[in-house]
Formats: structure tokens, C-alpha cells, sequence
């Protein structure tokens, strides 16, 4: 079995308007150096975002959110800043900004498997809650 590895997270947050500070959570960012691992997920529930402001370019928010796994893959189209060492893009993905793509602040923890790990933060911080399922009521 492997040691467990620290890793760094942060979670990417859609501000539609940047003014009245409400988000909703489309994503996370996980940085694990040890296991040379850096990945984006998003995942964009987009009734969520219109019910904040119904006003918002979709296209736009979609556009700026492929590019964080593109950066963190690395690939040819991501830039510059693709190119540059993991960490370093990391660190470029959770700098803090003032605009409709935002993230939230960088966490840290341990792991054994980093896939796993944003698969649960995911689930956790970005899918919607399940509804909870009503007890049964009793006779009156």
C-alpha cells in the first residue's frame, strides 16, 4: 500500500454577477506534486447558474471553464500557460481574480489515489444534494 500524498484543491466557482458575490460551485482543481497529478472537473448545472441571473452568457461561462482541463492537461491549445510546469499552472488556475470564473481557497489534505479524491470532492463540493428521502408518517 502507498503512503498517503498531500494534495491541494480548490473549488471553481461560476459569479455571474461579480457585484452581489453569489456563485455556484462547477468544478475543482487538484494539485498532488508527489504523484505528479493536477486535474480539472466541471461540471456546470446550468438551471442552477441561470436561477442566479438568468441574463448570463452560457457560452462565455462554458468557454472560460474548458480551459481549466485544458491547462491542467496541458494540452497544445491551452496556451502559455499550459506549458508551464504543473504546479505553476496550478498556482495560475487558483490565483484570485475579480471575474465571472472564480476559485474558492486553496485547501489541503492527504491521499492515496488523487482520482478518487476529486471524484469525491465533486460529489461533495459541485453535484447537487440528493434529495433527503421524508420519514414515513404515522397514523394521527
Amino acid at each position: 500500500m502507498h503512503a498517503a500524498e498531500t494534495y491541494d484543491y480548490a473549488v471553481v466557482r461560476v459569479v455571474p454577477r461579480v457585484e452581489r458575490e453569489e456563485f455556484i460551485n462547477a468544478g475543482i482543481v487538484l494539485s498532488c506534486p508527489a504523484l505528479r497529478f493536477l486535474e480539472a472537473r466541471i461540471e456546470l448545472y446550468e438551471a442552477r447558474l441561470l436561477a442566479l441571473d438568468p441574463g448570463v452568457d452560457l457560452e462565455l461561462v462554458r468557454r472560460h471553464l474548458a480551459s481549466f482541463p485544458a491547462i491542467c492537461a496541458g494540452t497544445p491549445d491551452s496556451g502559455p500557460i499550459g506549458q508551464l510546469p504543473q504546479r505553476a499552472r496550478f498556482h495560475w488556475l487558483t490565483a484570485r481574480r475579480s471575474s465571472i470564473i472564480q476559485t474558492s481557497p486553496v485547501h489541503t489534505g492527504r491521499c492515496i489515489d488523487p482520482t478518487a479524491t476529486i471524484e469525491r470532492l465533486m460529489a461533495r463540493m459541485v453535484r447537487p444534494i440528493p434529495p433527503r428521502a421524508m420519514p414515513a408518517r404515522t397514523g394521527n
